[in-house]
């Protein structure tokens, strides 16, 4: 997702095309998944990535004659058993992957439609047509009003998802790396604190949004969405107490709150007194304390903790090392 975001922002605002590589299809075991994408352009510049690195120099040199033919070519790397040494990228992923490299001209349609619908927080699927029979092949919007591939085609549809929505409250100096692993991994973050002082572009370069006044208007003021994520990391009861009295009732993917179990025990059996109805699935949403048992310490250990634990909840795993893990990576 980050990868496309950047891509699509350099095809839209740029003026300038290139050769984009798309993971189409994986047999076995690969690093990454159908989706994964690499633009290459002048230079030549590559934004993204197709692997872990082995593939790219191998993509980049096709993609520079593919923009000299201005045809697309499909790339098939087999690293599976004695094929990987033909390859000799030792790859050892004993999989088949299929790439796609298609030569793009600026600002193509499906480009413009995804960055306005990131922008807009909507969902955007694309089809990647990569073998077509006497067709065309190349990518396009899945409602595309282009002729439909031909018999024998095959086709990857792409659901293209917005930006993760990540909300922190509190702004004090340990907000400020979980907010930049936030940014590391595309994530939309926004940043509110009672303290006009603290929610400032010095302190958070690259948020979405920075918000600042009393506790109680905070939730309402950042707006977290259906599905989005929240932090609650003041340090201070006083604005605690408002901001879980807001957040508990919204229909977050996650909500944390930082500090000691009986800490959090005290802040909803007071919310519980004074009216508000704490349901069980209130009670099982709010992870406090917040994040895994990774012995954290220092304020990047946290965020970092707080981070594997939103993307465990977010992937609906539940954050066990891969080696007890008896079931494939991917499905």
């Amino acid at each position: 997702m980050k990868d496309l975001e950047a891509i699509v922002a350099h095809l839209c605002r740029a003026g300038a095309g290139g050769v984009m590589a798309t993971l189409t299809k994986v047999e076995g075991s690969s690093y990454r998944r159908p989706g994964a994408r690499m633009l290459v352009t002048q230079g030549p510049r590559r934004i993204g990535s197709i692997s872990g690195g082995c593939l790219e120099e191998d993509l980049v040199e096709r993609a520079g004659r593919v923009a000299q033919s201005g045809r697309p070519e499909l790339v098939v790397y087999d690293t599976s058993a004695e094929n990987d040494l033909v390859w000799g990228v030792g790859l050892g992923c004993n999989g088949i992957v299929r790439v796609l490299l298609e030569p793009l001209a600026p600002r193509p349609r499906w480009a413009a439609v995804v960055e306005e619908n990131l922008r807009a927080g909507r969902p955007t699927e694309l089809a990647v047509v990569w073998e077509n029979p006497g067709g065309p092949v190349g990518t396009r919007l899945r409602d595309s009003a282009e002729a439909p591939p031909g018999p024998g085609a095959s086709v990857f549809i792409d659901r293209i998802e917005p930006p993760v929505s990540l909300a922190i409250f509190g702004a004090g100096d340990d907000a400020q790396p979980l907010a930049r692993l936030a940014r590391e991994l595309g994530w939309r973050v926004t940043v509110a604190d009672p303290r006009p002082a603290m929610p400032t572009p010095e302190r958070f370069p690259g948020a979405a949004a920075l918000i600042a006044g009393p506790a109680d208007t905070l939730v309402r003021r950042a707006a977290p969405g259906p599905g989005s994520l929240a932090v609650v990391m003041t340090h201070h009861y006083v604005h605690d107490v408002p901001l879980l009295r807001e957040l508990l009732p919204l229909p977050l993917a996650y909500l944390g709150l930082l500090g000691p179990r009986r800490r959090a025990e005290k802040i909803v059996a007071d919310l519980a007194g004074h009216g508000l109805r704490v349901t069980a699935e209130m009670r099982g949403r709010l992870r406090a304390p917040v994040g895994l048992d990774l012995g954290a310490d220092l304020p990047e250990e946290v965020a970092l903790s707080i981070v594997a634990e939103m993307s465990a909840v977010l992937s609906g795993r539940d954050a066990r090392p891969l080696r007890e893990r008896e079931l494939p990576i991917h499905a």
